[in-house]
């Protein structure tokens, strides 16, 4: 949920703001710092960039950020990428409650008020709160506002997107988070991302006046957090109840009321502005929010101003460079497209009145092709169907369904949580700071693949192109000797052999397995996420796992890979796989080994789900 800095930009008394492109034009920029009053009297600091050879009123884009905000020596943290576009509104930055100088206190993601209380205060009645002391008090405005940010940042924005102050004329959520329980950067369907939350909640909430990064003894964090033990070691060890954020982890390890409260789900209720949601489908942090909050949203869409966008990209790679990601090489810079084709005329049209909407419902960029797509909807209504890819003998992969009278009927593998399978190559680097973690989900799976403890079935290489679009999902009937068990799938596209190597890195891509999509689910939540139950040993059970939307093509000589395993480690803790009420108060005693089964026989037929879509959609 961290927001992802953007370089190349600068912030500065004497030159304003300069582009890191030669042909950009320089805009000059007066910044001012604020602090302006909520209704319960505390003060947010709040920085304004005003453009200074304005020649008419501009409408104001603000975003609010726990991160920190720019100052005359800046680097540029914080502004969007494209220098023209501060030329054409007073941008305005604002620090949330209680973290930097803005007064009060930091609550991780704090749920709105009940509504009864007249008094109550949370992130909706602070972007309230801030229009309006923007509209009235600064000079030069047009009366118009907008929102936008990514990550956290995009969360307060669907956050004054609930009750926006009628100054407010159109949003842009970038991977906001939707649900820290079912999908979000906390949780994914109840299995906990150790190093994620650990590290977030230390650099957050360990000083009010900065980010910390925890320092780690070790280089490599697996061993660092292999060698922490049981979860609750990180508070007798390490945070000894001075981290809010970590206590909560512990004494809500289920989908209880404090999850379902902080959910912005629950409180969409209709559109109320226009609003367009962004996601990357390789983003690391929160790939699962912006689909599901739209999703919400196009049920009570009547104006038909909700909008969906998605990328080729990583957590907040929109603002930077979208040439690639890792050895992926796009052909085109897709960030530079996102921002002057679809962010800059979107706020130039509803806050400026200049140009038209000319935006699809939907528009995604179609990897494997390379290729910008429109959609009616989203996912596409027309012109898919759902084909089954079913597991079978000999890990091979197939359309046609296990044949009856076949080999023995699953797979199996030992999983030890003293042994967990790495969620990428070791050493794995702090998640903050770190040149791994933004790429990780696009890094080789051949790591793994063949691991005693990595299930890997296969296709044979495909002789056309098989494109995949909507809604993914895989059905898998497995067993465990444990009463307690994760599973993690995640479906691969194979390079051929003889693939050219990245013209972007100039990585070899021969045999390259790149995950299209991938998910985990704690088993004890197969039921439900409010009320965990053991898992019976040695009974066969079918796991449903939804593995989200996705736009890719599976290009002819490709092969496509489905790997299954139970440990991803340390991005989620490991399951002790003998159920106790709370993992996060487990011993050591109840981490054990158990033995899983995967199945594939025509009663058991494990498969992934695919939405087949036979003709190329519209291009742009």
């Amino acid at each position: 949920m961290r927001l992802a800095f953007i370089a190349g930009l600068a912030v500065c008394v004497a030159g304003g703001l300069a582009s890191a492109h030669s042909n950009e034009e320089k805009i000059s920029l007066e910044l001012q710092e604020v602090m302006i009053p909520m209704r319960d009297g505390v003060r947010l600091q709040t920085v304004i960039l005003t453009p200074k050879d304005a020649k008419e009123p501009l409408p104001i884009l603000l975003r609010r950020t726990p991160y920190g905000v720019p100052d005359a020596a800046s680097t540029g943290q914080g502004v969007p990428a494209a220098a023209a576009f501060y030329g054409k509104h007073i941008g305005v930055i604002q620090n949330l409650r209680g973290r930097f100088k803005s007064e009060g206190k930091f609550v991780m993601q704090r749920p709105p008020h009940d509504p009864r209380d007249t008094k109550g205060i949370d992130e909706t009645t602070d972007a309230w709160d801030t229009v309006d002391w923007l509209i009235k008090n600064v000079p030069g405005n047009n009366g118009k506002a907008g929102i936008h940010g990514t990550s956290y940042d995009g969360w307060t924005a669907v956050m004054a997107a609930l009750n926006p102050h009628p100054a407010v004329k159109a949003v842009i959520e970038q991977a906001s988070p939707a649900d820290m329980f079912l999908g979000d950067d906390f949780h994914h369907n109840g299995a906990f991302r150790l190093s994620y939350g650990f590290e977030y909640s230390a650099l957050l909430e360990t000083k009010a006046e900065e980010n910390f990064h925890f320092l780690f003894d070790r280089a490599d964090t697996y061993e660092w957090y292999l060698q922490l033990g049981p979860l609750k070691n990180a508070e007798t060890r390490h945070f000894h109840g001075r981290i809010p954020t970590w206590t909560d982890f512990v004494q809500h390890p289920n989908f209880d009321e404090f999850w379902q409260r902080q959910t912005v789900i629950k409180y969409l209720k209709a559109v109320q502005v226009p609003i367009l949601h962004t996601a990357g489908w390789w983003d690391q942090e929160d790939f699962y929010g912006p689909q599901k909050i739209y999703a919400r949203l196009e049920a009570s869409d009547a104006k038909r101003q909700n909008y969906f966008v998605a990328g080729p990209w990583n957590h907040g790679q929109w603002g930077g460079n979208g040439s690639h990601l890792g050895p992926l090489d796009f052909g085109m810079d897709t960030s530079k497209y996102y921002r002057e084709q679809i962010f800059n005329p979107w706020f130039a049209y509803w806050l400026r009145g200049e140009g038209e909407l000319k935006l699809a419902e939907a528009t995604t960029f179609e990897t494997g092709t390379n290729q910008w797509r429109q959609y009616e909807a989203w996912p596409p209504k027309r012109g898919v169907a759902e084909r089954r890819l079913y597991l079978h003998p000999g890990r091979l992969l197939s359309f046609d369904p296990p044949a009856r009278g076949g080999d023995q009927p699953y797979d199996e593998y030992i999983s030890d949580p003293a042994n967990p399978v790495p969620y990428r190559p070791r050493p794995v680097t702090p998640t903050y700071p770190g040149a791994e973690w933004p790429v990780w989900l696009v890094q080789d799976q051949r790591f793994v693949d063949h691991r005693p403890d990595v299930l890997s079935f296969e296709t044979e290489p495909l002789a056309e192109e098989l494109r995949v679009v909507g809604d993914l999902s895989a059905e898998i009937f497995a067993s465990t000797s444990g009463s307690d068990s994760d599973w993690v799938v995640k479906l691969i596209d194979v390079y051929p052999e003889n693939a050219p190597a990245s013209a972007a890195t100039a990585t070899p891509m021969g045999g390259y397995e790149l995950i299209i999509a991938d998910e985990i689910l704690r088993g004890r939540f197969r039921n439900g996420f409010e009320q965990p139950a053991p898992i019976p040993a040695n009974e066969p059970l079918k796991y449903s796992i939804d593995l989200h939307t996705n736009d890719h093509v599976f290009l002819p000589g490709h092969r496509i890979m489905v790997q299954i395993q139970s440990t991803w480690f340390p991005v989620y803790d490991r399951n002790p796989q003998r159920f106790v009420p709370n993992i996060f108060e487990a011993g050591e005693s109840d981490y054990q080994k158990a033995v899983q089964r995967v199945y594939h026989s025509p009663e058991r037929a494990s498969a992934v789900v695919l939405p087949i879509m036979e003709n190329a959609p519209h291009t742009p």
